[in-house]
């Protein structure tokens, strides 16, 4: 299975496990809406359209729910605007996918205890935000395997995005794949 089809599939799940509950609560299925905050333009061909095709492949597994979104949202207050937008226009569930957005994402569901927040990459949590992301960390630590094998100076480069939790956490499962074969090498 490619990474991007785990990615989709991994968001279609996500969309289960938490529509799910929003069903119980009364909520039927044709009623449902689920609203997405995107950093970038659905054709990045990247994260965006990835997290996009999440979205339609929800939509068919799903075919009473409604969804709307809105691309290329800066990581910053304008997301609240957005998200309340969601929220005014009936969105019960809101896919925030971007890291920057989590400070954001907790205040506006403080004011919206009945609306479910989906928070891509962050590490804060509250009745109603929950957070998802892959196990990321699996794949870097085999590539530090390939990575400690192959080379042949002893030193290895690791190109780091951000310093947050995820990039983190690659860099460190990374680094223990390395070591696991290759104890003398050094990571850059």
């Amino acid at each position: 299975m490619t990474m991007k089809r785990f990615f989709v599939l991994f968001l279609v799940l996500c969309v289960a496990v938490f529509a799910v509950p929003a069903l119980e609560a009364g909520i039927p299925e044709d009623e449902l809406t689920a609203g997405f905050v995107y950093v970038g333009p659905i054709g990045d061909g990247g994260w965006t359209y990835m997290h996009d095709k999440g979205r339609l492949e929800m939509l068919e597994a799903f075919p009473g729910m409604d969804t709307m979104f809105v691309e290329s949202v800066p990581e910053g207050p304008d997301c609240v605007r957005v998200m309340e937008t969601f929220i005014r226009n009936g969105a019960q569930l809101i896919f925030a996918t971007s890291f920057g957005y989590m400070d954001f994402v907790i205040d506006v569901a403080k004011k919206y205890p009945d609306v479910t927040f989906m928070h891509c990459s962050g590490y804060k949590r509250t009745d109603n935000v929950g957070t998802y992301f892959g196990r990321m960390y699996q794949a870097r630590y085999l590539s530090g395997l390939v990575a400690g094998k192959a080379t042949k100076s002893g030193v290895i480069g690791f190109v780091a995005a951000n310093p947050i939790p995820e990039v983190i956490r690659g860099i460190n499962a990374f680094t223990l794949g390395v070591r696991k074969v290759n104890p003398e090498a050094r990571i850059k």
